[in-house]
């Protein structure tokens, strides 16, 4: 049963970045939102532990989130594919249950 993740607190804040990664399964889907979205940036020292996520779970962060925090899209870690509103709404779509990591 796939599941959406969906992630708003960035990982040098808060716990719940890692927590969601400890806890997704082989197959699903992780969203970074809101300040999550530095979470998705190269060369920092939570980079490793996305790209070990990447291995099995598809991985994506809302653009709109990245540029609201000026940070641009070529910045990002290779695997970690960005979406826009639609796109988000997709994912929920496609995947059978969501949750939110607080």
């Amino acid at each position: 049963m796939a599941m959406l993740h969906i992630v708003n607190k960035s990982p040098f804040e808060r716990n719940a970045f890692e927590s969601c990664l400890n806890h997704a399964s082989a197959g699903d889907s992780i969203l970074m939102i809101e300040d999550a979205a530095v979470g998705a940036i190269t060369k920092t020292a939570f980079a490793a532990k996305v790209e070990a996520a990447l291995q099995d779970k598809s991985v994506y962060v809302l653009s709109g989130d990245l540029a609201a925090r000026g940070l641009s899209e070529d910045r990002i870690i290779s695997g970690v594919e960005t979406v826009d509103y639609a796109g988000f709404v997709d994912l929920t779509v496609s995947n059978e249950t969501t949750q939110s990591w607080l």
